[in-house]
């Protein structure tokens, strides 16, 4: 026997039945404007990808246009003329480390001020967060001028400390409210039975606030392979160029043909955009349950 809500008990069946229907009525409305959306948000990702496949006059000709024949050829000319193996070769080495680094740091650092007892810790916190929201520009030219002299400038190294430094204190505070909701009880077990603090974290704290670092190296990985700034301002070396340099100096070409650049800038998106697909459930479990989405 169906079970009536208490709302509808009172009520006769026939303005349940009208309730029910308005409900649906609504739902065509909402399919539309959920599909105007992704259509606004894949139309230009398609317009892209037909323009690589295309030929420069019909780009000139026909932008929104299909392609008259599919010229797949772009792909491997956009690779070697603008370099895209090595780019995208230096922008995954900086990637990767950027994201490892990220993880060390920022776990290490919400460990420490959820876990030991530290003087005022509210003073951490807000220099985290000061330090998360000041912008980059405001330190660029004493960056330079440092780094030019203890040798890290024109290396991914350097680069990739810089990205340690801006990345780590929102990657400290996403780990940390994961950390909160771990009971302390976990690791007093642990320590009875004779674990250090090294041990602790890596075999009871790790595996539960692993989604927590799994998002902020996503968070800090991605923003190191899409970043311009930094990388055009402190790299110069052509063979240590990441990918998003690599097409912009493609792009500034005498006579650019864009057929070319929308092709090398879709083999740039490709390995972003597979990588996404692949963890996007873990990425938005990780973000949502950190409590720090809203």
């Amino acid at each position: 026997m169906t079970a009536v809500p208490a709302l509808d008990r009172g009520r006769p069946r026939s303005h349940a039945k009208r309730r029910g229907s308005r409900r649906t009525a609504k739902h065509p409305v909402a399919y539309l404007i959920l599909s105007i959306l992704a259509l606004y948000a894949i139309g230009p990702m398609v317009v892209f990808v037909l323009a690589s496949l295309k030929t420069p006059s019909e780009i000139s000709e026909s932008p929104l246009g299909l392609p008259g024949e599919f010229r797949w050829d772009n792909f491997a000319t956009a690779w070697v003329e603008a370099n895209m193996g090595a780019g995208l070769m230096n922008s995954v080495v900086i990637a990767v480390s950027t994201a490892v680094g990220v993880c060390v740091i920022a776990g290490c650092a919400a460990y420490a001020l959820t876990r030991l007892d530290l003087p005022k810790p509210g003073v951490f916190i807000l220099y985290l967060l000061v330090a998360s929201s000041l912008p980059i520009q405001l330190f660029l030219v004493p960056l330079l001028s440092l780094w030019t002299k203890i040798g890290l400038y024109d290396s991914r190294f350097g680069l990739i400390v810089i990205y340690w430094a801006i990345y780590s204190p929102f990657a400290t505070l996403l780990i940390r409210s994961f950390l909160i909701a771990v009971p302390k009880e976990y690791e007093a077990a642990a320590r009875i039975d004779g674990a250090g603090e090294i041990r602790v974290f890596t075999r009871i704290v790790f595996p539960l606030v692993w989604p927590g670092i799994l998002t902020a190296g996503l968070v800090a990985g991605l923003q190191a392979y899409n970043e311009f700034l930094l990388a055009v301002t402190f790299i110069q070396d052509s063979e240590n160029l990441p990918a998003s340099i690599s097409l912009y100096s493609f792009q500034q070409g005498f006579s650019p043909n864009w057929a070319l650049v929308s092709a090398a800038g879709l083999i740039m998106v490709l390995p972003v955009l597979a990588l996404f697909i692949a963890l996007q459930r873990r990425f938005v479990e990780g973000y949502t349950s950190s409590g720090m989405s809203g």
